[in-house]
């Protein structure tokens, strides 16, 4: 779906019906502070028009999303003085996106802040040996 979603929370901040502090914003990508922040500068960075998974957003939408992400990284680090950060993007409610709207995040991190890295999200490891590997690198390659 793109446009957008008058039920989405963030089609609603897009559009000003809910206030928020704006950080970014230009014809694709519009960027905010999170209101539930894990981090001071914790920033989500989205496209303006409603897409639910990365994987339905058009190219020039993607390349627009990453250059925006990419600049703010930097920014949102030095306003806040984090010395690191932690970027990730939810890719569908299985994976834990409470907001079916794509939506990048980009938190400060801090030496001894409690966080962990971004392996921490995936739960427990599998244990793949390397043929199990190797067949699943074949059929991701597969698919692009």
């Amino acid at each position: 779906m793109s446009g957008s979603d008058n039920d989405c929370i963030f089609c609603q901040i897009v559009a000003g019906e809910i206030p928020s502090h704006t950080v970014y914003e230009d014809d694709q990508v519009f960027a905010f502070l999170d209101a539930n922040p894990l981090a001071p500068g914790h920033t989500l960075v989205i496209p303006r028009d409603h897409h639910e998974r990365l994987n339905d957003l058009s190219d020039d939408t993607a390349e627009a999303l990453y250059a925006a992400v990419h600049d703010l990284v930097p920014a949102a680090e030095a306003a806040v003085d984090a010395p690191a950060s932690n970027v990730g993007f939810n890719n569908g409610e299985e994976s834990g996106q409470e907001v079916p709207h794509v939506h990048g995040h980009v938190v400060p991190r801090f030496a001894d802040d409690g966080g962990g890295s971004i392996h921490a999200v995936g739960g427990s490891a599998p244990d793949l040996d390397d043929a199990e590997l190797a067949d699943i690198a074949d059929d991701i390659a597969a698919q692009h």
